[in-house]
């Protein structure tokens, strides 16, 4: 298991100025899940998209530390928290992880929020968060089939050949980083809104000892997210789901997620793609720091 001293804040210090601070979270397994913590007030907990990490909300998490104490969080195995060898990456295993996580804080009156793979974990964990959880918001939720492999081409050629059986643990171990950002691109609208000091990033902490190997389980385990749906029709906390205008889920499918929840308010982000926390900050942030509709 990578376990290093201290959790890595190279990158998030640039974008941080000085405000808050990144920690670990040791889990019962010994395992640890690096966060930042930053601000004051109820608590906010973020979650990252697939093959991401805290990173991702840099341009929206200094519009919310004045109003809420906001715990980012590295999922497992990704950014810069453990890989643990063996270890699986599907919807109850991250799932699990989440939950351990706000209960291990005691974190409570807690606003779940996520984008893509982080918000349908939102959502999920909820159920098991129920008297903890105040308020779910989750941005283009990925809890349906395909997911990036809409994005273009190249996403689509590489994630294929990741998730296949025998070629894909070779097709794994490369990830040059122009096509890492150019799968990247295939979620935005204005391509200009992803900054290369991000690719850049996620290619350093991809470049980690067995980095691959998470990569290459989760991409083979995203049809997990999409049975987890049948859990929704549970969620008792009120919901505001959010998708961009050109997300890659199609409309009966953000109809049927919608239509599974109790109580839900539905917002549409006009000229945004899948990737929303980089591409609209301003409306992320103004969404999650606005009360749900009664």
């Amino acid at each position: 298991m990578s376990n290093d001293s201290r959790p890595d804040d190279q990158y998030t210090r640039t974008w941080a100025g000085g405000r808050g601070e990144v920690r670990f979270f040791t889990r019962s397994d010994g395992s640890r899940l690096r966060y930042l913590v930053a601000g004051t007030g109820r608590p906010l907990v973020l979650l990252h998209t697939v093959r991401g990490q805290l990173d991702y909300f840099q341009r929206v998490i200094p519009l919310l530390w004045d109003h809420y104490t906001v715990y980012a969080l590295d999922l497992p195995g990704m950014g810069w928290s453990d890989i643990v060898p063996g270890a699986r990456y599907e919807e109850p295993q991250l799932r699990a992880a989440l939950v351990e996580f706000v209960t291990g804080l005691d974190l409570r009156d807690v606003t779940l929020a996520g984008e893509s793979l982080g918000a349908a974990l939102s959502l999920t964990a909820s159920i098991d968060l129920e008297d903890r959880t105040s308020r779910i918001v989750a941005f283009n939720s990925y809890d349906y089939p395909e997911g990036g492999m809409r994005g273009n081409g190249i996403a689509r050629a590489v994630m294929t050949a990741v998730r296949a059986p025998v070629l894909g643990a070779i097709a794994g171990r490369m990830e040059p980083r122009n096509i890492l950002r150019d799968i990247l691109r295939g979620g935005y609208v204005d391509t200009s809104k992803l900054p290369e000091h991000f690719v850049d990033e996620l290619s350093r902490s991809g470049r980690r000892h067995d980095y691959w190997r998470v990569s290459r389980a989760i991409f083979r385990s995203l049809e997990s997210f999409d049975r987890a749906r049948e859990r929704y029709g549970r969620i008792s906390t009120p919901v505001t789901l959010v998708y961009s205008e050109n997300d890659w889920s199609k409309p009966h499918e953000r109809e049927r997620v919608a239509k599974a929840l109790r109580n839900v308010e539905v917002i549409t982000l006009a000229r945004t793609g899948h990737f929303s926390a980089l591409e609209d900050p301003a409306t992320m942030g103004r969404i999650l720091l606005t009360p749900a509709s009664a």
